[in-house]
């Protein structure tokens, strides 16, 4: 591709960087080198973190409080089936310039996106209440103040941050929320770990053995390698062209092999940071509340409030602020991938760069999403109960989504010649397969 050479440097840090022409990134100096892969960090990094949302949290507490440390083994496998994923989305947006729907409707009948956007928008809004209901039970815990007073707040404040800044803004914000992570690592440690059992479990693979081991492992793989990640990681790659100036479709198309290169390693880095969260959480409430015999959870809340007696304020306290922050990052992505997704299926005008009056039907979506999460959890439906299961849907239909970005991440016309590398293609087809065969062995076993 005779596309110019600009460094992959996130926009969230707003510093591009244009190499002399014959200087390969490649043969930068270490320190060099260093400094243009901590610039890059961002999209990939944002939606790694974005994996952790409160419903992820709830799941992973439910795994941990149902079954201890058997599941552990799960966060070393999907780190780089997770990461692979990623990358495949990414490179879709960089190399067609155009978000994952945008490619599926060149290359699938009309109805069969329609249906997977349908699909997701409602799997995301679930996720939203959740998440919603998640954030205010855990600032009901801090502060005392009646949990419906920050479902409604925290919706009125994240609506109004998504229309009112742009997107280079709003990456910066979600790239520094990702340091509220850090809270679950910190978390196990105050608990104390046994790192022989730990190991052990981590390393020597357990398999499911009932129908509800599995559905947990399905849920899992459904709340980790997620439809709605793979739609907001592209359409973020689009964003990421368009806050550096490349507002034509022909402008955006194609990357070089470095900017390909600093994506990889910038999914990588978030893929790893969010399953090393998912190892920690899982741990935390194996070692406190299955040890103890609390093996019903049905909320991240019901997880933190448990922590207490058994792990002190300190822990309980560090778990909570965890899931607030957290909620803060995902809920804009879970709303922002829908409205892509949308956007691009009906032509619409679109891009978190643009002002509510030059995409309104786009922000309406995010709009409309978030309040109908409000009225779910308003109208007394239990959310994180529907959110198990949308994790587990979310499971079994994810592998039929990977099917189709297979198919488009090698085909050559729609990625201008720059299709989706063959490891990297048999790693996504692997995870593929294993999330069909967890998915058909929940309904057999």
């Amino acid at each position: 591709m005779t596309k110019r050479r600009v460094c992959a440097a996130s926009i969230a840090s707003r510093k591009i960087c244009i190499e002399p022409d014959g200087a390969p990134l490649s043969t930068l100096a270490p320190t060099r080198w260093l400094k243009r892969l901590l610039q890059s960090l961002g999209p990939g990094v944002i939606t790694g973190a974005a994996d952790d949302d409160p419903s992820g949290i709830a799941t992973y507490s439910v795994a941990g409080a149902q079954l201890g440390t058997k599941l552990l083994w799960t966060a070393l496998l999907t780190w780089p089936l997770m990461a692979a994923v990623q990358t495949m989305c990414a490179r879709i947006g960089m190399v067609t310039g155009r978000g994952l729907a945008g490619n599926l409707k060149l290359r699938f009948p009309g109805w069969l996106l329609g249906v997977v956007v349908l699909a997701l928008l409602a799997a995301n809004t679930i996720n939203i209440a959740a998440d919603l209901a998640g954030m205010a039970d855990a600032a009901q815990m801090l502060c005392g103040i009646n949990s419906q007073i920050f479902v409604l707040a925290f919706a009125i404040l994240i609506s109004w941050a998504t229309i009112k800044l742009r997107y280079h803004q709003i990456a910066n914000v979600l790239k520094w929320l990702v340091l509220v992570l850090f809270a679950y690592p910190v978390t196990a440690f105050v608990v104390g770990v046994d790192w022989s059992t730990v190991l052990r479990s981590t390393f020597i693979p357990s398999l499911p053995h009932t129908r509800d081991e599995w559905s947990t492992l399905v849920a899992i793989l459904g709340t980790t390698i997620s439809p709605y990640l793979f739609f907001w990681q592209a359409s973020e790659e689009v964003e990421e062209e368009k806050a550096v100036g490349r507002h034509s479709l022909a402008a955006r198309k194609g990357a070089t092999p470095e900017e390909i290169q600093m994506r990889k390693l910038d999914v990588g880095v978030g893929a790893f940071f969010s399953n090393l969260v998912m190892f920690f959480i899982i741990l935390t409430t194996a070692l406190t509340l299955n040890r103890h015999g609390i093996t019903t959870i049905e909320t991240s809340r019901q997880a933190a409030e448990a922590l207490r007696p058994l792990a002190g304020n300190f822990a309980a306290t560090l778990f909570t602020v965890g899931i607030v922050g957290v909620g803060f990052l995902a809920i804009p992505t879970l709303a922002g991938s829908v409205a892509y997704a949308f956007a691009e299926t009906l032509n619409w005008r679109q891009g978190l760069d643009k002002k509510i009056k030059q995409a309104r039907s786009f922000y309406a979506v995010i709009l409309l999403s978030t309040a109908a999460g409000v009225v779910l959890d308003f109208a007394g439906i239990n959310p994180v109960k529907a959110l198990y299961w949308t994790a587990v849907i979310n499971g079994l239909l994810a592998p039929f989504l990977l099917v189709a970005i297979l198919i488009v991440a090698r085909d050559k016309q729609l990625m201008q010649g720059q299709p989706s590398s063959r490891l990297g293609w048999v790693i996504v087809a692997i995870t593929t397969a294993a999330m069909f065969a967890a998915g058909i062995a929940m309904f057999v076993v």
